[in-house]
């Protein structure tokens, strides 16, 4: 793969700025810097390898914490002179404890929270159902769920014939979360929802 690049070294001063995104989201995870020995690393062992400039050394993102940055795609940019890495971060991935080291701009864009928000309706089902709305659905059991579903479409529906702008949006704010907790009550994520429907646009 890296005999597929087109890296000018030189032009990079033998350090190339490497970006990091979650492959499911598209959130902006970190930047890095990698030389030709760290982007070698990075591809032999699938796990996301930098050079720190601090400490003149390769190191790979989660040999101390864990939360290592699984290496899915990549990309150069039109200048060859910036990688874009596609990975599956496995845990938080900025040392202050954050999904980002762009937390606060992270926490304001609509499709991370999106991802973010799956994430933590997974998490529900281990809550106490006295508690979490969420957790109550999942103890409900399958069939109430769906339910919920079918409540919610009927509910989209009667607001688009009548042509509601704010009710439609609201209406569909609670389908696509009821929708959500099937989904994972199923073990199914809107990643494999997607990975449909992109296969579809590809026939």
């Amino acid at each position: 793969m890296i005999e597929a690049m087109k890296i000018d070294w030189d032009k990079v001063d033998h350090l190339l700025p490497v970006i990091i995104q979650d492959y499911q989201s598209a959130e902006v995870l970190m930047l890095g810097y990698m030389n030709e020995e760290a982007l070698a690393q990075t591809f032999k062992s699938g796990k996301v390898t930098f050079f720190s400039r601090t400490k003149s050394c390769l190191w790979t993102k989660g040999e101390s914490s864990g939360n290592f940055l699984m290496l899915v795609d990549y990309a150069m940019d039109c200048d060859q002179d910036t990688l874009l890495l596609l990975v599956n971060p496995v845990g938080e991935t900025c040392h202050l404890g954050t999904v980002s080291c762009f937390e606060a701009v992270s926490q304001q864009a609509l499709w991370p929270f999106f991802a973010r928000l799956e994430q933590l309706i997974e998490e529900r089902k281990q809550d106490d159902p006295e508690s979490s709305y969420t957790a109550s659905l999942y103890a409900s059991g399958t069939k109430r769920i769906a339910q919920k579903v079918g409540e919610e479409g009927v509910e989209v529906a009667l607001a688009g014939t009548v042509n509601d702008r704010e009710e439609l949006t609201n209406e569909m704010a609670d389908l696509l979360y009821h929708t959500t907790v099937l989904l994972r009550d199923q073990s199914i994520s809107w990643a494999d929802v997607l990975q449909v429907l992109q296969a579809r646009h590809q026939q």
